[in-house]
């Protein structure tokens, strides 16, 4: 069982030398992966299911990981998820690309829908279409990544052609890609493109209900060989996370588990939590 760590740019432990120090502890101590989400605006006031406070700061994933890809050398660094169809799908093929290449390798792109209708509102992503924009957006990063020059793609959000755009990604395709999210369409997407399933917030017995889901949609999407099996990956809901809590998971076939170090309230308590849950790692 794999363990990484969930969250850690926001709260009071987005300032740098909190993550310099806590970036150095989690790769001391062990840990797998770091994996960080993003919310670009949020309702104000809150409404549901906003998951933080308007005022809560929430660091953009792409510029935190850049910082502590530069304070780590070994630690995997993943995206847990970054909303893909609110992004320019041409400058955000860059920006990953630029961060694996500076990481060495290290990047997983944990790509999702998205679920907050102001979010998208404020950007100008019509909910209905955040699916089928994820497809398209994927597709064009994808082939600026892999084609070979000149590039073009022609998809119903996005097109272009006659271009190219490097440095490739430091690894051969692009980063793997982890797919969010538990409805039936992320359950084919992840089959269909990915490299792994990233579940949030899953007790084991929720966990187990999203691996047959996606289990059947193995059986309905063809998956190419080449992504090889799909790995999955889940948080668990906030709690301690214990030795039993770890093999519950390991059971049901949960590759990688990503703790939540909740209250993020200092960098001390965030700190002595990445103790208690790296003595779990094998």
């Amino acid at each position: 069982m794999k363990i990484g760590l969930f969250g850690l740019n926001s709260g009071a432990v987005h300032r740098p030398d909190d993550t310099r120090r806590l970036a150095a502890v989690a790769e001391e101590i062990g840990f797998d992966s770091w994996w960080v989400g993003e919310h670009v605006v949020l309702p104000s006031p809150r409404v549901a299911p906003a998951p933080m406070e308007p005022t809560d700061p929430i660091l953009d994933p792409l510029v935190h990981l850049a910082f502590v890809a530069a304070a780590t050398t070994r630690i995997e660094l993943g995206t847990g998820i970054i909303i893909l169809p609110q992004r320019n799908p041409v400058v955000l093929a860059k920006q990953v690309a630029s961060l694996d290449v500076l990481c060495g390798g290290r990047l997983h792109l944990g790509i999702g829908v998205g679920y907050l209708e102001p979010e998208l509102s404020a950007i100008g992503v019509p909910m209905a279409q955040r699916g089928e924009r994820t497809d398209d957006y994927l597709a064009a990063m994808q082939a600026l990544w892999q084609g070979a020059a000149p590039i073009s793609h022609d998809g119903p959000f996005i097109a272009f052609s006659g271009v190219d755009a490097h440095p490739r990604p430091a690894r051969a395709g692009g980063p793997p890609i982890v797919v969010g999210g538990g409805s039936r369409a992320a359950h084919r997407r992840a089959v269909a493109v990915g490299s792994g399933w990233y579940g949030f917030f899953l007790t084991p017995e929720q966990a187990a209900k999203q691996i047959g889901a996606l289990r059947e949609a193995a059986g309905e999407v063809e998956r190419s060989a080449a992504l090889g099996p799909l790995e999955i990956s889940v948080t668990p809901r906030p709690g301690p996370i214990d030795a039993a809590l770890v093999d519950a998971y390991r059971r049901i076939g949960v590759d990688r588990l990503i703790a939540y170090p909740l209250p993020l309230a200092d960098a001390d308590s965030v700190e002595r939590a990445l103790h208690q849950i790296g003595a779990l790692i094998e």
